[in-house]
């Protein structure tokens, strides 16, 4: 059965330790905090809108081939 992205998320934080959860909590408040003027930040969005798109296409067509079996 697959997951929704959302679900799969949930379930990955749920089996996290406290020490885990502190430093994801971390890492995202320091990918949100940087300026949004500055050139690392323009292409780390760059590249995470990039994967965001793939990631999206590949769910799109695993859709398709499950619907199609």
């Amino acid at each position: 059965m697959l997951l929704s992205p959302k679900l799969a998320i949930l379930q990955s934080l749920d089996g996290m330790d406290k020490v885990q959860m502190e430093e994801v909590l971390t890492y995202i408040k320091g990918v949100l905090s940087q300026p949004e003027n500055s050139i690392d930040y323009k292409a780390f969005k760059k590249e995470a809108m990039k994967e965001i798109r793939q990631a999206l296409r590949q769910e799109k067509g695993k859709r398709r081939l499950s619907a199609a079996a």
